[in-house]
């Protein structure tokens, strides 16, 4: 599996200083997507509804508003 393209805009053009370190969505080789973003994983787990449920190597992370909005056009219908 590997990176394929970044959704979206670059963090830089998102306003990140470092150019590197913000949260990013990028589509990968077998048609999945993999995400950058905050660890949330203690804070929102009691907080999912009850039809939904994480594996232990699953993690909750925040991704921000500005990121999606920003990736919306770059994701594919189908």
């Amino acid at each position: 599996m590997k990176i394929v393209r970044r959704i979206g805009v670059p963090p830089s053009a998102r306003g990140s200083t470092s150019g590197a370190t913000c949260p990013d969505v990028f589509e990968l080789s077998d048609g999945n997507f993999a995400v950058i973003g905050t660890d949330a994983t203690e804070t929102l787990e009691r907080e999912l509804p009850a039809d939904a449920a994480r594996a232990d190597y699953e993690r909750i992370v925040i991704v921000s508003r500005e990121t999606l909005v920003r990736a919306k056009a770059d994701i594919p219908d189908a």
